[in-house]
């Protein structure tokens, strides 16, 4: 049960929320979004609303956006932003309100970004909709925010399109669009989940910094405790659209009292000392070897000597024992995931050796690769996106073994086995991708890519849009699946959390090359490079469990 907010003086709230309930469709499994939630949101505050999926967090921050979809509704309750009822507002005051009073950093920025216009202009819309400025004060503002949000050459990225960004600087234009017309709330949705270790740090210190210099609330929407500690002053746990504890954020995060909040805690990811292999039962043999593995990209015309060279992969070796993890890490763009398609031949390499079971399938023409495909399986990043939605469960498993020369009866019965081994019930095989939760798609994905009996799995982000409980799931699952059949990974990942529980080696990724390689006692509390030590420093909330680790073994 939630604790009733502190009474407090209007003037000290700029969001009060008292007893917000917001209907879902009949025929849902739950009758509510939100129900009976109530809290407030103080003056230069940062306030963290953390659960997972379907907790209703996400739900809350568009109800104070008036960003609803039809098919949801208020039913009961009150929201006063800034002195004004939300509840009820028609749509041209609503129309008013945001942007100026309280504005929102969405989680996908490519997403909520328009392709089709500059980045100059899609700031510049934000001022021209509530009729502020001149076309010259406007163009001068859009470029001081753009300095502001510490975007290299603003004047050259006015002209640019999304596109031509990195996923950290379209977040960081979305920030700038966002604070445009200075208003007194900020909501961030979830607005550094995919980006990398470093880039998170950057925009949640580039959040913190511009909160207290302009004496901003925050309303910050994560599943991630590691965001938690390191920007919130209070937080809200919230589970099925209820509110089951809230408070400062050190007791919340130190001293929980809810269960589904120590649940939560417990299932985060920590940084560990402990190697792996020391209690793995794993042989010598190498499955994988690489051996100066290059791959660059080519774009535009070198005709009119303007072509661009981007090297992806450059010079990259390793060795992967059978029953191994090898962890590949690194900022965006660093080259980890070519490099997992080069693996699984989804692209060619420009020269080098891809070595598996002591064979270099790095040249080998589709044809005679295509016999040796079922050894080597994928896990996606995205399990909707990679699932069809048009096929049933059965046949997304059962189409590819079908195709490789299994008859349908052994395929079903291999499918629906792994089915229950993954931990969905026989159900799961006539239902359809969308009557999943994102948790039990990833369960569909990694059962996909078992049902070939392979020797080598690559998950490239298979667990980084997932809350943590799931996650923790996930990872339990595939430990779980190599320890039974000694199945060899290479894990892609900018988590290094996931990286230090489930990897027997890391290798760090750098502008193509590998700049460190070790077991993760090397990685993340005995660092060999510069770059290694950066990232390191870099996980949020990650200093205290070094600290802790170092302490014990001392």
């Amino acid at each position: 049960m939630q604790s009733e907010p502190d009474v407090m003086r209007k003037e000290d709230s700029v969001l009060a929320v008292r007893n917000l309930t917001i209907s879902l469709p009949e025929g849902m499994e739950r009758k509510y979004a939100v129900e009976n939630v109530s809290f407030d949101l103080r003056k230069g505050q940062i306030l963290c609303i953390i659960g997972e999926s379907g907790s209703g967090k996400s739900v809350t921050a568009n109800a104070v956006m008036g960003l609803l979809p039809r098919i949801i509704r208020i039913t009961s309750g009150s929201m006063l932003c800034d002195g004004a009822e939300i509840v009820g507002m028609a749509a041209d005051n609503l129309r008013d309100l945001r942007g100026r009073v309280v504005s929102m950093i969405f989680q996908d920025p490519l997403s909520a970004l328009n392709p089709l216009m500059t980045i100059g202009e899609q700031i510049v819309e934000v001022m021209l909709a509530h009729n502020v400025g001149t076309t010259q004060t406007r163009r001068k503002r859009v470029l001081e925010l753009l300095t502001e949000v510490s975007l290299p050459d603003p004047e050259l990225i006015y002209h640019q399109y999304p596109f031509r960004l990195s996923g950290g600087q379209r977040q960081r234009v979305m920030i700038a669009m966002a604070l445009a017309l200075e208003p007194t709330l900020l909501i961030a949705d979830e607005p550094t989940t995919a980006l990398d270790v470093t880039t998170q740090a950057q925009i949640l210190k580039l959040i913190r910094d511009i909160q207290r210099r302009k004496g901003m609330s925050v309303m910050f929407i994560t599943h991630d405790f590691g965001v938690v500690a390191e920007i919130a002053d209070s937080v809200i746990v919230m589970e099925k659209g209820n509110i089951v504890e809230q408070g400062a954020a050190d007791k919340v995060l130190t001293r929980p009292e809810h269960p589904y909040t120590k649940r939560l805690i417990a299932a985060v990811p920590k940084l560990t000392d402990q190697d792996r292999t020391k209690d793995l039962p794993l042989g010598d043999e190498t499955i994988l070897r690489v051996e100066n593995l290059v791959k660059t990209y080519r774009s535009g015309s070198k005709f009119f000597g303007k072509e661009r060279i981007v090297p992806a992969v450059q010079d990259v070796s390793f060795e992967l024992k059978r029953g191994h993890t090898l962890g590949i890490v690194g900022e965006s763009g660093s080259g980890k995931s070519s490099l997992g398609k080069l693996l699984i031949k989804l692209m060619p390499s420009d020269s080098g050796k891809i070595l598996f079971n002591g064979r270099d399938i790095a040249p080998l023409p589709e044809q005679e690769f295509r016999p040796l495909r079922p050894k080597i399986q994928m896990i996606f990043q995205d399990p909707f996106a990679s699932l069809n939605p048009r096929s049933t469960i059965g046949h997304i498993l059962t189409v590819g073994p079908v195709a490789h020369g299994m008859s349908y009866e052994q395929a079903r019965k291999e499918a629906l086995h792994l089915l229950e081994h993954v931990g969905l019930d026989a159900g799961a095989f006539a239902r359809y991708p969308h009557e999943f939760s994102g948790g039990q798609r990833q369960r569909v994905g990694i059962a996909r890519a078992l049902l070939f009996k392979p020797d080598l799995l690559v998950a490239d982000e298979a667990v980084s849009a997932l809350d943590v409980s799931i996650q923790a799931q996930i990872l339990q699952l595939l430990d779980q699946i190599q320890r039974e059949t000694g199945v060899s990974m290479v894990f892609i990942t900018h988590d290094l959390r996931v990286a230090s529980q489930i990897c027997d080696e890391i290798a760090v990724m750098q502008r193509g090359k590998v700049v460190e390689q070790g077991p993760p006692s090397q990685i993340f509390f005995k660092p060999q490079s510069d770059y290694t030590r950066e990232l390191v420093e870099a996980i949020p909330g990650g200093h205290a469990e070094r600290s802790a680790a170092t302490d014990t073994l001392h």
